[in-house]
């Protein structure tokens, strides 16, 4: 036991921890409040707190907890809501008991299925269990490796029950495991396979890998959280993990509202069922905002090494950043650009390279995508967190002002955005190769001829580029333009997708032959296009004949 010596906010000093070891679980004073050694000199340590430190006085004690910050996992996790430390908020009470553990928490008993028989081997990482009513996914218990020489029957189970004996090792119900240590896997995999999100400006023109990294940087109000949560809603991910990083309250009770409403359409239930919550509001301990996207990375390595495809969606890493810049003012570390602690970049590098898809140990196919939003302030993208997160990620959805207040959802800008995966997942797949550069080539030459528009006029520039210009505002208005209100045309599905664009490109095409043979371009810019533009609210067996209506009336003019 040592005692403590100073208290600086979330930073705390003891002595006399003879034996501590760096990232060791320390718990503070008469309420046990817990914190992470950050700094060690002898027998002197820097501990991290994550509670509030208030009451907390030089001479309380200070007790070594033995292991590093751990959370529990079981099948307490699917549907759930959380802190930063993984413990549950669900039936907390308003007023939250720092001293309340994790494991006290979940206590509950669970239906356990074996799926071996005793005197078997099981190899490390397969499935010796399963559990039936943990959500709407099967959650799968693991075997660590070796001979099974005790296998529980079918039926109900304490939490901490040990439901089998594997190579001489108790398996139980629920485990902890280290948050800052990523959880070994067998081999990576290299080929790309696209994250169907819904969002068609996503899908098509700047898609992000299962097992990839992406980032959302985007002034307030330019519509980060709608798109996240819209994110978290359609994609085609087993498993949706939302970590809340310092965002407001309000925010994150609309969000677990929303996923206990919407039904899941994989499965028939609610989606919130196959999601779970990591909700570190504004309010709450700041540097409990460092460990949550560490908590919640831990939570999707986990249902990976079942087999699972797991997202994690932090919003917003920005907030996070803050909190390491608040505790290196406190400790004195020499600050970098704007404030920052140096190893900045480090540390955004070791929290998007724990993503990829990956073969488990038990030889399943699982991945961990991470999209982390990114909060400038003053919408400015050259600030230090956005720039480190450009340089590690492999897809940027950057938000444009201008679009968002256009009311033009998502606001996400063609021309600041990349992916760095387009390539690699279009290369299997011709067709929709064509339709991305396409749509590419058309929405960049728009751009260029809306700037010489501003200065000579729209009506002096040449008739081809007046059908460009008519042709941005086609695939703006009719493509990428999506409603999240609208029951139709807030998921998009791969195949809607490539309709909708072909369906637009073939009027696009249709408009350049009529002019390059002496049709004016006045009055191919007055015909009407609202079928064709409205394809989106429509049926999908509807998308063709709008299609060829426009291009009947198109070709009228000849």
């Amino acid at each position: 036991m040592g005692t403590v010596t100073r208290v600086n906010g979330p930073l705390v000093e003891v002595r006399d921890l003879a034996g501590a070891a760096m990232f060791e679980l320390v718990l503070l004073g008469p309420y046990r409040l817990p914190g992470e050694i950050v700094r060690l000199s002898g027998s002197h340590a820097t501990v991290q707190a994550y509670e509030y430190t208030g009451g907390l006085a030089p001479g309380d004690p200070a007790d070594r907890g033995g292991a590093p910050l751990s959370a529990l996992l079981g099948p307490h996790l699917l549907g759930g809501v959380y802190d930063g430390l993984l413990r549950p908020l669900t039936g907390a009470g308003t007023w939250l008991d720092p001293a309340v553990s994790s494991s006290a928490a979940v206590a509950r008993s669970w239906r356990f299925t074996p799926l071996v028989g005793q005197g078997g081997r099981a190899a490390p990482g397969t499935a010796i269990g399963r559990v039936e009513d943990a959500g709407s996914l099967p959650y799968l218990v693991l075997s660590p490796g070796g001979e099974v020489s005790a296998i529980s029957r079918p039926g109900r189970y304490p939490h901490d029950a040990a439901v089998a004996v594997v190579g001489g090792t108790e398996v139980r119900l629920t485990r902890s495991r280290q948050v800052r240590q990523a959880l070994p896997y067998a081999s990576r995999l290299d080929e790309a396979v696209p994250l169907v999100t819904g969002q068609r400006t996503i899908d098509l023109l700047l898609p992000v890998c299962l097992g990839g990294t992406a980032a959302v940087p985007g002034g307030f109000g330019t519509g980060k959280t709608v798109l996240l949560q819209q994110i978290a809603k359609w994609c085609d991910a087993d498993v949706v993990i939302y970590v809340g990083c310092g965002e407001r309250g309000n925010e994150m009770a609309d969000v677990v509202a929303e996923l206990a409403e919407l039904p899941d359409p994989r499965t028939g239930g609610r989606l919130i069922e196959r999601t779970v919550v990591i909700a570190n509001t504004s309010n709450m301990p700041m540097m409990a905002r460092e460990t949550s996207i560490y908590t919640g990375v831990t939570v999707a390595e986990h249902f990976r090494d079942m087999g699972y495809a797991a997202v994690v969606i932090a919003d917003s890493t920005s907030r996070w950043a803050e909190a390491l810049r608040e505790f290196a003012s406190r400790s004195g570390t020499l600050p970098a650009e704007e404030g920052y602690p140096a190893d900045l970049a480090s540390a955004l590098a070791a929290f998007y390279e724990r993503a990829g898809r990956v073969v488990t140990l038990g030889g399943a196919t699982g991945s961990v995508t991470i999209i982390g939003a990114v909060s400038p302030p003053g919408g400015d993208l050259t600030e230090p967190v956005t720039t480190q997160t450009e340089r590690f990620v492999r897809t940027l959805w950057a938000l444009d002002r201008d679009l968002a207040y256009a009311r033009h959802y998502p606001a996400i800008s063609w021309r600041e955005s990349f992916s760095r995966d387009a390539d690699a997942l279009t290369r299997h797949d011709p067709e929709n190769a064509s339709r991305r550069a396409r749509v590419g080539r058309l929405l960049a030459e728009a751009d260029r001829l809306t700037t010489l528009a501003e200065l000579v006029g729209a009506g002096a520039l040449p008739a081809r580029e007046r059908i460009g210009l008519l042709a941005g505002r086609l695939l703006r208005e009719g493509f990428l333009r999506q409603s999240s209100l609208s029951v139709r045309d807030a998921y998009c599905r791969a195949s809607r997708t490539a309709l909708i664009a072909d369906a637009l490109l073939a009027v696009v095409e249709r408009c350049q032959d009529l002019v390059e043979h002496d049709v004016p371009a006045a009055a191919v810019e007055d015909r009407d296009f609202s079928p064709v533009l409205r394809a989106k609210e429509a049926p999908e067996g509807e998308i063709a004949a709008r299609r060829d209506a426009v291009l009947n009336d198109l070709e009228s003019l000849r």
